[in-house]
C-alpha cells in the first residue's frame, strides 16, 4: 500500500522537475529569471525527494503503524515546506520577461502554494489515523495514496507554462532545474 504512496509522491517530485522545457535562450533577462527560480529548486527537489525515500523505506521495511504513521506524518511536512519554497522562489523572482508573464508566474505559486497546503492536509490526515486497528489503518492509507495520485497530477496546467518557450528553455539550461541522473543518488 504504502509503494502506491511512494509511487504517487515521485510524480509530484516529477512536476517540480518539470520546470524545465525547450525553447531559444538568446534572451539574458529571461536567463536571469530562471536562475534565480532554479538556483531554489534543487534543494527543494532534494528534500521531496528524501521524504519519498524515507515513505518508501518505512513501507519496504514493514514498520508497526505507529513507525509508518510518524515517518509519513513527517515526510509530508517536509514535501509541504518544500512546495512552499518553491512557491517563494517563484513569488521571490518577479514576473518573468515572457508575453503573460505576470500571469504565468501568479499561476504557478497558486499552484505550488495550494500543493503546499494539500500535503499539510495529508499529514493532518495522517496524524489522524488510528494505528491501533490495522484495517483502518491500511483503508486510511489507501485513501491517502488515492489523495495523492490526483495531488501529483494537479500543477501540471499551471507549470506546464513555465515549460513553454523562452523562459522553458532558460530553465532547462539552469543548472538546478536540470533533472538529475536517475543513478546520481546510489553513486553516494
Amino acid at each position: 500500500m504504502n509503494k502506491k504512496l511512494a509511487a504517487a509522491l515521485s510524480g509530484c517530485a516529477a512536476l517540480v522537475l518539470a520546470l524545465s522545457g525547450c525553447s531559444d535562450d538568446s534572451d539574458k533577462k529571461t536567463d536571469e529569471w530562471a536562475k534565480k527560480v532554479c538556483d531554489q529548486v534543487q534543494p527543494q527537489v532534494s528534500k521531496i525527494q528524501k521524504a519519498n525515500a524515507s515513505i518508501d523505506d518505512a513501507s519496504q521495511q514493514k514498520k508497526s503503524s505507529e513507525e509508518v504513521q510518524k515517518t509519513d506524518a513527517a515526510a509530508f511536512q517536509q514535501i509541504s515546506d518544500a512546495y512552499g519554497s518553491l512557491a517563494d522562489a517563484v513569488d521571490d523572482a518577479g514576473a518573468p520577461p515572457v508575453d503573460d508573464g505576470e500571469k504565468t508566474q501568479k499561476d504557478a505559486v497558486k499552484e505550488l502554494r495550494s500543493i503546499s497546503k494539500k500535503y499539510k492536509g495529508l499529514k493532518t490526515t495522517v496524524d489522524g489515523l488510528d494505528t491501533k486497528d490495522q484495517a483502518k489503518f491500511a483503508e486510511g492509507l489507501k485513501g491517502i495514496a488515492t489523495k495523492l495520485d490526483s495531488l501529483g497530477k494537479s500543477g501540471d496546467e499551471a507549470l506546464s507554462k513555465l515549460q513553454s518557450g523562452d523562459l522553458g528553455k532558460a530553465m532547462a539550461n539552469q543548472k538546478g532545474c536540470k533533472k538529475p541522473s536517475p543513478n546520481a543518488s546510489q553513486s553516494s
